[in-house]
């Protein structure tokens, strides 16, 4: 979705609004008695000139009111509005205002605007997650309770066979060890959504920390630099392990990492030689629960994982080629001072 702007142009602030009113009200009563002691004197009835005096200062009074009411009243009872409708789930209620009057309130309504497309969009997130965490789930409990029921019916006079109750058992562990492991990633992607530390690490002990973990795969440090990244230990552990692993799963027999800083930001590239990704596949493979290796006990939430992981830490993801030749990934994120 477009994410809406507040038009760029001048606009005065609030401070000058609220001075210009304030010595506009003080100055118009003193205009009005130096006319009165100075120019004429006071006494007998109002002169023409004295109530046209009058109702200039009136009128002032009127348009100054005016002024401060559409500079001020009108888009912060617009925002407020606007709050209502969203809050009762009115997407199209994130638009710019009409009016914005001062600068601080124009700098507002985009703050205002760019919360609440944050906050409808996680919302919608948080929805679709939770259905395809239900829909996972479902899969392997519909099996274990079909293939405990079977075994609890089993017909004395017609008793089960040992190799089909053990097939029976065996289907009950295996969907109760993909149960486990699709909870394992869930916990990894509620800390990866809400880091709780901040650290840094360097991209030679990521690498040292990869060639030990996957002694299956050769890990080729390829000039990394020796600067550190915004990443604690376990963090990076966590996103890197996590691209091992899908390289891995995918065929892959070498795992390359090249790290180089591009101003106050290290990129890190993830270069693999396993089968590639489809071309059908490349645009979900950040999806929940997207995998091509369900049969294999994939959960699809890996690369889910990373992205979320990164983008709290304040880096980034993408997929630069992938071909019959290997995988290659793109890791952006903050130096770290």
């Amino acid at each position: 979705m477009l994410k809406p702007r507040v038009r760029p142009k001048w606009r005065p602030p609030l401070a000058l609004i609220v001075y210009a009113v304030l010595l506009t009200v003080m100055l118009l009563p003193m205009l009005t008695i130096i006319w009165f002691r100075v120019v004429r004197a006071a006494s007998g009835a109002m002169a023409p000139a004295e109530i046209a005096t009058l109702s200039a200062v009136l009128v002032l009074t009127l348009v100054v009111a005016y002024v401060l009411t559409r500079t001020l009243t009108v888009p912060i009872n617009a925002l407020i509005t606007r709050t209502d409708e969203i809050a009762r789930g009115g997407r199209s209620a994130i638009r710019p205002l009409e009016i914005y009057g001062t600068r601080e309130v124009a700098t507002l309504s985009q703050s205002f605007l760019d919360l609440a497309g944050k906050l409808v969009d996680h919302s919608d997130y948080v929805r679709s997650f939770a259905t395809h965490v239900s829909h996972e789930l479902k899969s392997p409990l519909t099996s274990i309770r079909g293939a405990a029921e079977l075994l609890r019916d089993d017909d004395e006079e017609n008793p089960m066979g040992v190799e089909q109750r053990n097939r029976f058992l065996a289907n009950i562990i295996a969907d109760t060890e993909r149960l486990d492991r699709l909870l394992s990633r869930l916990r990894e992607l509620a800390k990866a959504e809400l880091p709780s530390e901040q650290g840094a690490s360097s991209i030679q002990d990521i690498a040292a920390q990869l060639k030990m973990q996957f002694r299956q795969l050769a890990v080729v440090d390829e000039g990394s630099t020796d600067e550190m990244v915004t990443l604690p230990v376990e963090a990076a552990g966590i996103i890197f392990s996590n691209l091992a692993e899908n390289a891995f799963q995918n065929g892959a027999t070498m795992l390359a990492i090249r790290a180089s800083a591009e101003g106050r930001r290290m990129s890190i590239q993830v270069r693999d030689n396993g089968y590639g990704i489809a071309d059908g596949n490349r645009d979900r493979i950040f999806e929940p629960f997207f995998s091509t290796r369900r049969e294999n006990g994939g959960t699809g939430m890996g690369l889910g994982i990373v992205r979320a992981m990164l983008t709290s830490h304040g880096g980034s993801i993408e997929l630069l080629e992938s071909s019959e030749q290997g995988t290659v990934f793109q890791v952006a994120l903050p130096r770290s001072s």
